[in-house]
């Protein structure tokens, strides 16, 4: 599939990403995916009292888009060196041991350099162990159009 152009209206109009950088990280997505193979990115969820704890392992060389964070929130990256590009603030190179907030509509795009260890933190009141229930708390819903296929 070539992706010559996109639609800028393709998100929501209440999304806290700007439309033109969700349609360019659309557009992204699916031109790596239609290039490369689909690597996989070992979740681990831990629970502690009012807290889910999401880690993600990120091979070097792989590409990676987050999805939308609707809070803000803690991220630690333990090992490795990534280059993080968000909207308004360009590209950063991060190397571990590294400390930051994720800001509400917050959405990147991850070049791996080296494998790496990242984590979140994120408030979890009522204790649930329901991952359905906390994704819905914490991102914001979105569909790539791009995409046939989305998982």
């Amino acid at each position: 599939m070539k992706i010559n152009s996109f639609k800028m209206s393709s998100t929501k109009k209440n999304s806290l990403v700007r439309d033109e950088a969700n349609a360019a990280i659309d557009a992204l997505e699916a031109a790596l995916l239609d290039r490369y193979p689909k690597i996989d990115c070992p979740l681990n969820h831990s629970f502690g009292d009012q807290l889910y704890v999401r880690e993600i392992f990120m091979p070097a060389g792989c590409k990676v888009t987050s999805k939308i964070h609707k809070k803000r929130h803690p991220y630690f990256v333990m090992q490795g060196k990534v280059r993080v590009w968000t909207d308004g603030a360009g590209w950063q190179l991060i190397e571990a041991p590294f400390f930051g907030w994720t800001n509400p509509g917050t959405r990147r795009v991850l070049d791996v350099i080296d494998d790496t260890f990242w984590i979140t933190c994120h408030a979890n009141p009522d204790d649930t162990e329901d991952l359905e229930v906390i994704e819905k708390r914490i991102i914001e819903p979105h569909h790539n159009h791009l995409l046939s296929n989305e998982t």
